[in-house]
C-alpha cells in the first residue's frame, strides 16, 4: 500500500508539488500522467526517498519514511534518466545494483540471471552497455530496478525513446509483474500505454492532481462527446433528421450516444459511403484537463 497525503515540495519560488494526495493498494498499476513540469518526477523522487517533502506524509507498506534503508530495499526505481555505466557490461551493471541492495553469493547470481532474462538481454550480458541500443538500455535500466525482487516498483517514463519492439517487450514485462502482484507506479507521456497498463490514472498539472479514476471513469467524466462523420452516396432527400449541417454529401456532428444518432440517419433516404466514429479516449481527457498549449 502506498499512501501520500497533502504532499508539498518547492524549489525556490517554484511550487513543484502542491498538496498531492492519493492511495495505491497492493497489486495495482497506477498511472501518473501530466505535461512536462507537472510534478510527476518530483513526486516519485519523494516517494523513493530521494527528496524530502516540505509538508505532507508518505506511507509505503506501513513505513512512514522512504528515506530509511530498510524501506528503500523494498522499492525498485527505474528513473527516466538512465542509471547505467556504459563501460561496464550488462551483467556487471545488474550485479552492481544487486550488491547495493545487499545481494551476494548464489542469491546474487540467481537474481542477475533472472533480471537479464526478464529484460531479454541474456545473449548480450557480457557486452559493454555503451554498445547497446536505446531500447536495450531501457530494458537494462528496468532489470537493474528489479534485481532485488521489490514488491513496489516506480517506473518513470520507462519507454522513452525506444523502438516499437522494445516498447512492446516492456509492456509485456510490466503486465507480468502485475500478474505477480507487484504494486507499480507508472509515469508516461504516451496515453495508449496508460490506457493499456493502468488500473487507475491520476492526471497532474502545476503540482496538483486534477482528476483520478479508472480510464473508463475519466473518459465518462471528462472525455466529452464522440465525433461522427458521414459521407452519403447522394444528398439525402429528407434533411430534417440530420443532427448536423449537410455540406454536399457530408455531415459531421458530436453525440454522447452515437448509435441512436446513426440509426436516425438511416431513415433520411440515402446510403453511407463512409462512416467514422471518433470516440473520446484518455488523450481527449488529458487535453481537456491540461489544455493544448505547448509546454517546454
Amino acid at each position: 500500500m502506498i499512501r501520500i497525503t497533502n504532499l508539498r515540495k518547492s524549489f525556490g519560488s517554484l511550487l513543484a508539488v502542491d498538496g498531492v494526495s492519493f492511495e495505491i493498494p497492493p497489486g495495482e498499476t497506477f498511472g501518473l500522467l501530466g505535461p512536462n513540469g507537472a510534478g510527476k518526477t518530483t513526486t516519485i523522487n519523494m516517494l523513493a526517498g530521494l527528496l524530502r517533502p516540505e509538508a505532507g506524509s508518505i506511507e509505503i507498506n506501513g513505513a512512514a519514511d522512504p528515506g530509511r534503508a530498510e524501506v528503500r530495499r523494498g522499492l525498485g526505481v527505474a528513473p527516466q534518466a538512465l542509471s547505467l555505466y556504459g563501460e561496464l557490461t550488462g551483467q556487471e551493471n545488474v550485479a552492481f545494483f544487486g550488491r547495493m541492495y545487499g545481494l551476494a553469493g548464489e542469491r546474487l547470481k540467481e537474481r542477475v540471471d533472472w533480471a537479464l532474462d526478464f529484460a531479454g538481454l541474456t545473449s548480450r550480458r557480457k557486452d559493454r552497455v555503451r554498445t547497446y541500443s536505446g531500447g536495450m538500455q531501457r530494458r537494462l535500466n528496468l532489470a537493474c530496478a528489479l534485481v532485488h525482487d521489490p514488491e513496489t516498483i516506480f517506473l518513470d517514463e520507462p519507454t522513452a525513446g525506444v523502438d516499437p519492439q522494445s516498447r512492446n517487450f516492456i509492456f509485456e514485462n510490466i503486465e507480468a509483474l502485475k500478474a505477480r502482484g507487484r504494486t507499480i507506479l507508472y509515469t508516461t507521456h504516451y496515453m495508449e500505454e496508460a490506457q493499456r497498463l493502468c488500473d487507475r490514472v491520476a492526471i497532474m498539472d502545476h503540482g496538483r492532481v486534477l482528476a483520478l479514476d479508472t480510464v473508463p471513469g475519466l473518459i465518462a467524466a471528462h472525455g466529452g462527446s464522440s465525433v461522427v462523420e458521414v459521407e452519403f452516396d447522394r444528398p439525402p432527400a429528407d434533411t430534417s433528421a440530420l443532427p448536423g449541417k449537410l455540406e454536399g454529401t457530408r455531415v459531421r456532428f458530436e453525440a454522447k450516444e452515437p448509435l441512436p444518432a446513426l440509426a436516425r440517419l438511416g431513415t433520411c433516404g440515402a446510403g453511407f459511403l463512409h462512416l467514422q466514429v471518433q470516440q473520446p479516449d484518455l488523450e481527449t481527457v488529458f487535453l481537456a484537463l491540461t489544455g493544448r498549449r505547448l509546454r517546454d
